[in-house]
């Protein structure tokens, strides 16, 4: 269910267990990429919410959240861990896509020891942005939203999953949209990695247009102990694409740390 958190004088919303919030074990903390929302996390909340707390976090200006986002990762991490004070979960995994990812990152790296894990999908040690593209958001983004749409998608997922991806994106703030872009452009956690303490997950697809799998690998590679899985047939969307492949990374994962 979608509740409603106060947070430093804003309402955040985050997508939660119906009845047991709390209740399990081990949590998750699921955070969307630029322009998104908790929904794209729909397929990990129907697999996994009977065994975790799970708190599928809409970022300010996303979904139902106040506010007009941010435009640098480090922000970002500032408002999660405002989330995180206010959720009360005992050292969640923090679950990221693409953006979500540089969150993750960025959080493990200035509180490691307030998290138990870090899933990085769809991300990269830097994500640099082409300046046209986040430009294109504030003069046309219903192009460059059909674009993004289109190469975010392994080609043979296009007709399942374009219309439900394409339909999310309509929903942002270009203004939002082009803040989230700026700040992937921006990041850089190379110098930080040594303070990335807690084990670290890297997923990508293998037809990742948008971060591609070299850049998952940089992660894997410059972290001390850190795991990746590649996901075969999938693009930057990994989670919707292969729900089934992503969730049992992610429960192995989970299962590994406990």
């Amino acid at each position: 269910m979608l509740k409603q958190f106060k947070g430093k004088g804003k309402s955040v919303t985050c997508w939660v267990n119906p009845d047991d919030f709390g209740s399990h074990g081990q949590s998750l903390v699921f955070i969307h990429g630029s322009g998104s929302n908790s929904s794209v996390w729909s397929y990990q909340y129907a697999s996994l919410y009977k065994n975790f707390n799970i708190a599928a976090v809409n970022l300010p200006g996303h979904g139902q959240s106040e506010g007009n986002g941010e435009q640098d990762i480090k922000a970002y991490v500032g408002i999660l861990k405002e989330i995180l004070d206010v959720l009360k979960l005992k050292r969640p995994v923090l679950i990221g896509h693409s953006l979500g990812a540089a969150i993750a990152l960025g959080f493990a790296a200035a509180w490691p020891g307030e998290i138990s894990g870090v899933v990085a999908a769809g991300g990269g040690l830097t994500m640099p942005v082409n300046p046209d593209i986040i430009q294109g958001f504030l003069s046309q983004p219903d192009i460059i939203m059909d674009i993004v749409c289109k190469i975010s998608l392994a080609k043979a997922n296009r007709p399942v999953f374009y219309d439900a991806i394409r339909a999310s994106l309509a929903e942002a703030r270009v203004d939002v949209m082009a803040g989230d872009m700026t700040a992937c452009s921006k990041f850089d956690i190379r110098g930080e990695l040594d303070k990335i303490k807690t084990p670290v997950l890297v997923v990508c697809g293998t037809e990742d247009k948008m971060t591609p799998p070299a850049l998952s690998e940089q992660i894997a590679a410059g972290i001390a102990g850190a795991k990746l899985v590649l996901i075969e047939g999938a693009g930057h969307m990994a989670m919707m694409e292969k729900p089934d492949v992503f969730n049992q990374a992610v429960k192995d994962f989970c299962e590994s740390i406990k």
